[in-house]
């Protein structure tokens, strides 16, 4: 996206999952797209289309909340985790993001999936996101801008997502 790309060759790539089940959904994913290309260090690689899915709250799926549209960027990034984490949480807040309600509904999410094959877990993060591996909406996107994706300490993409459209956790 970005053709003057600031990344350099000490940059990662992320995998960042984008989600959104409130106003114009997929402006509001759209413009999160630019914002992301925007970050210091940073460039977008790859966006993956949209993906329809049912609204997920603590109790399970709940048909009667509003869908989500979901998709997934490749962001070569020079941004730390905890700066590019930051940063996520200002674009979110930037398209009117507000954190009521754990798991509600939100003009837009925006999380970190993968960090290049750091494992992270601190207070504030953790990578691999901890449940990436249980949502179609996180994989399937993911494969249509990278195939052979690989998910660290689960294994390949494209072999967790046959599991669950075969009936495992979605």
């Amino acid at each position: 996206m970005s053709g003057e790309s600031s990344a350099t060759a000490g940059c990662v790539l992320a995998v960042i999952a984008l989600g959104s089940n409130l106003g114009d959904r997929e402006a509001t994913l759209e413009r999160a797209v630019v914002a992301l290309d925007g970050l210091p260090e940073s460039s977008i690689q790859a966006v993956s289309s949209w993906h329809g899915s049912v609204a997920l709250t603590l109790d399970g799926p709940d048909p009667e909340k509003p869908a989500y549209l979901n998709g997934v960027a490749l962001l070569q990034t020079g941004l730390d985790p905890a700066a590019l984490l930051s940063s996520l949480r200002r674009i979110e807040l930037e398209h009117g993001r507000e954190r009521d309600e754990r798991w509600g509904d939100r003009t837009l999410d925006l999380d970190i999936i993968t960090y290049g094959e750091l494992l992270i877990m601190t207070p504030d993060l953790t990578v691999p996101h901890p449940r990436a591996h249980e949502r179609d909406f996180v994989l399937v996107p993911w494969l249509e801008v990278q195939p052979d994706a690989e998910l660290p300490g689960h294994g390949r993409v494209a072999e967790l997502a046959r599991v669950l459209r075969e009936g495992g956790v979605s």
